[in-house]
């Protein structure tokens, strides 16, 4: 791996929505299998597991669901005073795992007729994108899902860093900005590109997502998600909880060194935070039965008709190691097989989700520690479950 490549790998583990790349170069070769679905071990993922807790991980935990049944594992502690191992029944902060939720809400929208991908911003939100190089009528809902809508993230800023990492997330973690306040912030920097030039990933782009959800319905993307999605599936451990900073138990602690731009060995409990900071773009809380739910229903179209099944699926490239659908992360690993899932990096608390195309084989895993250096044995996990043979 190149210098280049690992300065990128850190930057994205210290605090943006994705994870990270593995050190290997995956092939563009699809499939909807793998050897470990068909042999139903995994050895190998529990030795992924055992790798990232010597990587210096609180505690991991990951739960799968195949066509052989369910399998749950799990390698050091929820609680490390307490020595309290890992469960499945453990509720996580799912972070950007939200966005796929918000995206599918607006998608039953433009089913119902009531919207379309390839309105502009400006309909549903007038004079919110304007001024110092935004124009909200050339930036559409398709562009803010897929994050090629060039509007600057607002996690990126100096002003959130400071305000939200280190000592700034010990003195206002309980406090809470409006999604207006939020794109302010972020509109106080210049489009990154032209919108539908390039892409970038972006959590202003949800913020607005949210806030079109809201002006459509008439209700917030919360309710909407929670009629929609989370009581059709019968998701029973998923909330949005708002601005309550309370997690419902049980839960692993998330432990956490605060994004510091020089983090020492000191590690926080940053469990309870408010969640309004993260809102549309990862408000979720959820478990690993939950993801693998949702995520394997939503593949194999429960949720979407056809057509929007299809704009799901539209990926675009992203100059990483992944492409971009709506709200939708798709990784190619190196035994050929895609996975479609997103990941979430939240204050002590790292989640992803990936399932084969036919949503048939599906693997969350969380880390309750943030701090990971280097993304390769976050990615092995993946590679691991879906390509091994042992």
């Amino acid at each position: 791996m190149s210098k280049r490549a690992r300065g990128k790998n850190r930057a994205f583990l210290r605090g943006a929505a994705v994870a990270i790349s593995a050190a290997v170069a995956f092939t563009c070769a699809t499939g909807s299998g793998s050897a470990a679905e068909e042999t139903g071990k995994h050895d190998a993922t529990q030795r992924a597991l055992d790798a990232l807790e010597r990587a210096g991980m609180p505690g991991v935990a990951a739960e799968v669901s195949g066509k052989r049944g369910k399998w749950f594992g799990s390698a050091g502690y929820a609680d490390t005073a307490t020595k309290r191992k890992r469960t499945a029944a453990d509720h996580l902060r799912a972070g950007s795992n939200t966005k796929s939720f918000i995206s599918v809400v607006l998608l039953q929208l433009e089913a119902e007729g009531r919207l379309s991908l390839d309105d502009s911003v400006e309909r549903w939100l007038p004079g919110v994108l304007k001024g110092n190089g935004y124009d909200g009528t050339k930036v559409t809902v398709r562009q803010l899902l897929n994050h090629t809508s060039g509007v600057h993230d607002m996690v990126s800023t100096p002003e959130w860093r400071e305000y939200m990492n280190g000592p700034g997330f010990l003195a206002h973690r309980y406090e809470a900005w409006t999604p207006q306040q939020i794109i302010g912030l972020a509109l106080t920097y210049k489009p990154d590109f032209e919108p539908g030039t390039s892409w970038n990933y972006s959590n202003t782009n949800f913020v607005l997502a949210g806030m079109i959800i809201e002006k459509v319905t008439g209700h917030t993307y919360a309710r909407e998600a929670e009629q929609r999605i989370v009581k059709r599936l019968k998701l029973r451990e998923t909330t949005f909880p708002g601005t309550d900073p309370k997690m419902p138990a049980p839960y692993a602690i998330g432990y956490s060194k605060l994004y510091a731009a020089n983090p020492g060995p000191e590690i926080h409990d940053a469990t309870e935070y408010n969640p309004a900071w993260s809102g549309a773009t990862g408000e979720i809380i959820s478990t690993t039965g939950d993801l693998n739910r949702y995520y394997s229903a939503l593949i194999k179209g429960e949720l979407l008709p056809a057509a929007q099944q299809r704009e799901l699926l539209d990926t675009v490239e992203t100059g990483t190691f992944f492409d971009y659908g709506m709200g939708l992360i798709v990784r190619t690993l190196s035994c050929g097989v895609k996975v479609y899932g997103h990941d979430g990096i939240v204050w002590g608390s790292l989640t992803s989700t990936a399932t084969t195309a036919d949503g048939k084989h599906t693997l969350t895993f969380h880390l309750n520690g943030d701090w990971l250096e280097d993304g390769k044995p976050y990615e092995d996990v993946f590679e691991a479950e879906f390509c091994a043979k042992d």
